[in-house]
């Protein structure tokens, strides 16, 4: 899962000549900063955008103000699943610090100017990475890293952020050692600054559980992943999105060890405190659908599996589009449901999409696009094998399918 993110208040980038009418807006940004942090969204988004509309006006497109309203714009917007339009933010945003960024050579003067330039390459790397696009994400991410570690300090907090946000594009990605040493690097810096099991290392516990998952090492991946729920609780309690993220990456885990009893009431009650902050169509109700379809495959509930599967479909595909690394999880997952229904032609459909997705994004020996190409060769084999008995398939109307297989983080 991402890190928290947060609107921050206005860096103290406006100036002395900037009149009332600035002051106005600033006002209202800070406004929707508190807003936001009590959840009310719509109330947020609506006072940013006036904010926006009068920082274009009396300071102009291109300042710095605007950088740092249209990053917190985008991520009210991120955290809405509304990814295309935060990435608009975030694309503006970026553009505005990086042409002013030769103006502020000493940072030492301007650590404001720095740390809104590295949010906005931090926003723009994540939201590149979110929507699967690696290749797209990679040179932004080492950017924001070099900039963390050039201008704050290979020991920073701002360097640890960045190495959490690289680790998390090498885990999605598929370099897994590259991935861990930047987890582990981001922890030793969170460590010396707070000590150990500090709460501020939660995220870096969740991400190591979620690595050990994505390399199929179950069981070594629950301790970091009970940590990451015990070091969250501190802070939040049982019932918050962050804590329930960490029950359900928890939960993938136990499930990935045959705990299925176990793994299914988290799942239940991570799905429940989603449900409760963030509605129906929300990424993290898709990605608890999908894990909880495979529960039920290894539970024999075919038929609920096949729903599960199906509504994650949906939800992704609302959130992505049909051609996202994302749905071809879930295509893959449904399509080895199929395949084991004898549902040949439909498991074949689904594995042509998937496989035309991963080979699309992925590196050759990403284990996600070598797992669906070894399903798809050995579903083909099985289907010539019936022919030459001469088996005759079954034929199904298809349902245009909707979102994923392999548990998330």
């Amino acid at each position: 899962m991402n890190t928290a993110i947060r609107l921050e208040v206005l860096p103290e980038t406006h100036f002395d000549w900037i009149g009332v009418s600035s002051d106005e807006a600033c006002q209202l940004h800070d406004a929707a900063v508190e807003a936001y942090g009590e959840g009310r969204l719509d109330e947020a988004e609506r006072l940013l955008r006036n904010a926006l509309a009068i920082f274009e006006q009396v300071e102009g497109p291109e300042h710095l103000d605007m950088a740092a309203a249209l990053g917190n714009l985008g991520v009210l917007l991120e955290d809405q699943c509304d990814y295309l339009a935060a990435e608009e933010c975030y694309v503006r945003a970026a553009t505005i610090t990086e042409a002013v960024e030769d103006d502020f050579i000493n940072y030492e003067d301007y650590e404001d100017v720095a740390r809104l330039r590295l949010r906005s390459l931090e926003n723009l790397g994540r939201i590149h990475r979110t929507q699967c696009r690696y290749a797209q994400a990679e040179p932004v991410i080492r950017r924001a890293l070099n900039f963390a570690e050039r201008n704050f300090g290979a020991e920073s907090l701002e360097a640890s952020i960045a190495l959490n946000n690289l680790g998390m594009l090498g885990k999605f990605a598929g370099w897994f050692d590259e991935a861990e040493d930047c987890y582990r690097r981001a922890l030793e810096i969170l460590e010396k600054h707070f000590g150990e099991d500090c709460a501020e290392a939660a995220s870096i516990y969740h991400n190591l559980g979620g690595l050990e998952h994505a390399r199929g090492r179950f069981t070594q991946g629950e301790p970091f992943a009970r940590k990451s729920v015990e070091l969250r609780r501190r802070v939040y309690g049982d019932d918050h999105p962050e804590v329930a993220a960490d029950i359900a990456a928890l939960a993938a885990l136990l499930d990935g060890q045959g705990k299925y009893e176990e793994a299914e009431a988290l799942f239940h009650r991570a799905m429940y405190v989603f449900r409760r902050a963030h509605g129906e169509d929300h990424y993290e109700i898709a990605v608890n659908l999908n894990n909880l379809g495979a529960l039920c495959v290894a539970g024999g509930r075919e038929t609920e599996a096949e729903k599960n599967y199906l509504q994650s479909l949906a939800i992704k595909e609302k959130l992505f589009g049909s051609d996202n690394l994302e749905v071809a999880l879930t295509m893959n997952n449904l399509a080895a449901l199929y395949e084991a229904q004898e549902r040949f032609d439909e498991a074949e459909y689904l594995y042509r999409r998937a496989l035309a997705s991963f080979e699309g994004e992925l590196e050759a020996n990403h284990p996600n696009l070598e797992a669906c190409r070894e399903n798809y060769v050995r579903l083909m084999e099985n289907i010539e094998r019936r022919r030459a008995d001469d088996f005759q398939p079954r034929f199904y109307s298809y349902i245009d399918p909707f979102p994923s297989l392999f548990s998330r983080e």
